[in-house]
């Protein structure tokens, strides 16, 4: 696995939860797997040891010196790449919300370390990258490996887990990627004159997946395609959607450390109690416990439904609903958060920022969990809430689509405030009657979507690659 990021290690979003959980469901499976990722500065580096020292690698003419510091984690062995000169940085990707400037540099070596691993440290049957910034791996082994008889067998697999974001840089910066301009052309990397990492691993990998059935299907149309669908409708042989699982270890009501009282799907109980500790800690009235409370844990961003939810605001004035937000982003939906809060005190809380354990602590309490996305790949709070009774209320694309049902949650298709409002007032009408509610809280906390399913279906698609399937 070649990867930016990995939980418990680097996290910016869902990929981190994808590449820390995925390997160890793998190698459950059996397979024998690791994962090549930089060492951040917030990855301790006295905590890893030495694999690999003064390994050179060559963008160009330009040679870059990098070791590997390796440490096991729940069985699979992490490998870091050591470069301090790109990776001993405050942020992953940028510093105070802009993009390094050599980022297209910086993930060229995670790529260029990627296949020096392949030949040294963790020879392998299979390169699977992940997202943009490992993109490279199938365009360099293609290049500069195309008869390195360590590499011949190696099939390579490119994991897109968010279309809308793919790597784009100037082209007066393709040169300090050591390609030669053959690869600067409109069916290799080029992308209306700027180079696009994602779009070379796509056309040079040898399977492409992404992380939900739908999401397959939707990135292949020019609604979802952002401007790669023909790429993608190109190689639709070699694509498959695999949903993404959750982490049960750490998404359990029954065992969560995050919460005042623990409960199943037998025993209810203790989500009241959460509720009423949730909305205590958010300064909200906590007399009528039986007013719907809904949630909302995300990243603000328009991908995310904000635009719609800015428009039910008076869906708060015509109900007794509360709201509790937790989530940080893009500053105009920061200030109407904080607006609706002055508003509203007691019935709307906000908590801007990352914090994991009050995240848990909202899956828990809240009654509704509100998911109106313009577009999502996959989704994990969808899968979270299920598990902890908490009811989605969900648009119907992607892996949201795939994930709730009419039993277990509410749907709304049309990208439109009236259509989240009318889903939302249905939602809330079906909260009064509780026994239809409990049981349909149950039928989602009965549901499984652990990474093991998931792990089964890479598998066969592994074997499938190197002709054991």
């Amino acid at each position: 696995m070649v990867a930016s990021e990995a939980v418990p290690f680097a996290k910016s979003g869902g990929l981190a939860d994808v590449v820390g959980a995925l390997p160890a469901a793998l190698a459950r499976q059996g397979e024998e797997v690791a994962v090549i990722m930089p060492r951040y500065r917030s990855i301790p580096w006295h905590e890893t040891e030495s694999a690999f020292d003064n390994m050179v690698v060559y963008a160009g003419a330009t040679p870059y010196r990098v070791d590997l510091r390796t440490q096991v984690h729940r069985g699979v062995r992490f490998f870091f790449v050591e470069a301090p000169y790109f990776f001993d940085r405050e942020g992953l990707y940028n510093h105070h919300g802009t993009d390094y400037l050599d980022n297209h540099k910086r993930f060229a070596v995670l790529a260029l370390a990627a296949l020096g691993a392949a030949q040294t440290v963790f020879p392998c049957d299979i390169l699977h990258c992940h997202d943009w910034q490992a993109a490279l791996v199938p365009v360099y082994k293609m290049d500069q490996q195309h008869s390195n008889p360590l590499l011949t067998n190696t099939k390579t697999i490119l994991t897109i887990h968010n279309l809308g974001y793919q790597g784009r840089f100037h082209r007066t910066q393709f040169p300090e990627l050591g390609l030669n301009w053959g690869w600067f052309t409109a069916d290799k990397l080029e992308y209306y004159g700027d180079v696009n990492f994602l779009k070379g691993g796509m056309v040079t990998a040898d399977w492409l997946t992404t992380v939900s059935p739908t999401y397959a299907r939707e990135i292949q149309t020019p609604e979802g395609g952002f401007g790669l669908d023909g790429v993608l409708r190109s190689r639709s042989d070699a694509l498959t959607g695999i949903l993404n699982g959750v982490d049960y270890e750490e998404w359990n009501p029954e065992t969560d450390p995050f919460l005042p009282a623990h409960y199943s799907a037998r025993d209810l109980s203790g989500k009241r109690i959460c509720k009423k500790a949730l909305l205590e800690e958010f300064g909200l009235d906590a007399a009528n416990l039986d007013r719907p409370l809904i949630g909302i844990v995300s990243r603000f961003a328009p991908q995310k439904g904000f635009d719609l939810i800015a428009g039910i605001r008076h869906f708060f004035e015509e109900t007794d609903a509360q709201l509790v937000v937790l989530g940080s982003g893009e500053r105009r939906y920061v200030q109407m958060f904080e607006e609706w809060h002055r508003w509203r005190p007691r019935q709307i809380g906000v908590w801007v920022g990352y914090n994991n354990p009050l995240a848990h602590r909202i899956e828990a309490g809240a009654d509704l969990f509100l998911m109106p996305s313009l577009y999502e790949p996959c989704g994990l709070n969808q899968i979270y809430s299920l598990r902890y009774g908490t009811v989605p209320v969900v648009r119907a694309v992607g892996g949201l689509d795939d994930t709730i049902q009419e039993d277990t949650g509410f749907k709304f298709h049309e990208y439109s405030v009236g259509a989240l409002y009318d889903t939302l007032r249905l939602a809330a009408g079906a909260y009064r009657n509780r026994d239809a509610w409990t049981e349909r809280m149950r039928r989602g906390m009965s549901k499984d979507y652990s990474w093991d399913a998931s792990a089964r279906q890479y598998s066969s698609l592994y074997a499938k690659l190197l002709g054991r399937g």
